[in-house]
C-alpha cells in the first residue's frame, strides 16, 4: 500500500486517536498530516500528490459535514472518509450523498480504515490523471489554427468532409488537408478518438457524434 506521493490528511480533535492513526499510516510509509481542527486544516497548504481526508464528524465549532459542504462549494475534490463515535443513519446518508468514501463508527478496525484510504487514494489518483490529461488536450487544441478548430468541431459532430466543405465554403480537398493536420496535432489516430477528445473538451456538449 506504500505510495511515496500519497498524503492522508487526518482531522480529529481527539489527540490520542489522531496520533494512533498517524502511527498506523506512517508504519506503512504513508505521509500523514494531522490536524486538531478544521480551521487548522484550512490554513494548511494542499498536498501535491494523491490525497485522502480522514475526517471526524463531530468537533467543536464546524462539523465534518460542514467541511464537506464547504469543500464541494469551492470545487476542492478530496475523497473523504468520515469517522465518528456518535453516528446515526441520517448522518451517514448525508455524508454518503455528499460523496464520502466511507462512514466508520469508532472504534473501527485498522483494516477498515486502510481499505477505505486505499480506495480514496485510487480515486484521487484517477481524478488527477484525468485532469492532467485534460490539460494536455487543451494545450493541443490551443495549438490548432482557427480553421482547424472549426473543422475539428464539425468532424466531432459527425459531419463528412463534403458537408463541412459546403458549410464553410472551401474545397473538400482542403477540408481533408486541415483534418489530417489537426488529427496529427491532436495525436488522434482515428475519427472516433478525435470525437472522444472533443467530448472531453466539451466542444459539442449537446450533440451526439454521428458516423456514416
Amino acid at each position: 500500500m506504500s505510495d511515496a506521493n500519497a498524503t492522508i490528511l487526518v482531522i480529529d480533535d481527539d489527540a490520542a486517536l489522531r496520533a494512533s492513526i498517524g502511527r498506523l499510516l506512517r508504519s506503512l510509509d504513508l505521509e500523514a498530516r494531522l490536524f486538531a481542527s478544521i480551521s487548522e486544516f484550512l490554513e494548511s497548504d494542499p498536498p501535491n500528490g494523491p490525497t485522502c481526508l480522514v475526517l471526524d464528524v463531530r468537533m467543536p465549532g464546524r462539523s465534518g459535514l460542514d467541511l464537506q459542504r464547504q469543500l464541494a462549494a469551492v470545487n476542492r475534490e478530496i475523497p473523504i472518509i468520515f469517522i465518528t463515535g456518535h453516528g446515526d443513519i441520517a448522518m451517514s446518508v448525508q455524508a454518503m450523498k455528499g460523496g464520502a468514501i466511507e462512514f466508520l463508527t469508532k472504534p473501527f478496525r485498522d483494516q477498515e480504515l486502510l481499505d477505505a484510504i486505499q480506495l480514496g487514494l485510487a480515486r484521487d489518483r484517477a481524478r488527477r490523471e484525468n485532469e492532467e490529461g485534460l490539460v494536455v488536450l487543451r494545450e493541443r487544441f490551443a495549438s490548432l489554427s482557427p480553421r482547424e478548430r472549426e473543422i475539428m468541431i464539425e468532424v466531432a459532430r459527425g459531419r463528412l468532409s463534403k458537408q463541412i466543405a459546403g458549410d464553410i465554403g472551401i474545397a473538400e480537398a482542403t477540408v481533408k488537408v486541415h483534418r489530417s493536420r489537426l488529427m496529427r496535432k491532436m495525436k488522434a489516430n482515428s475519427l472516433l478518438a478525435l470525437s472522444r477528445m472533443a467530448e472531453k473538451l466539451q466542444l459539442v456538449p449537446d450533440e451526439e457524434p454521428q458516423y456514416s
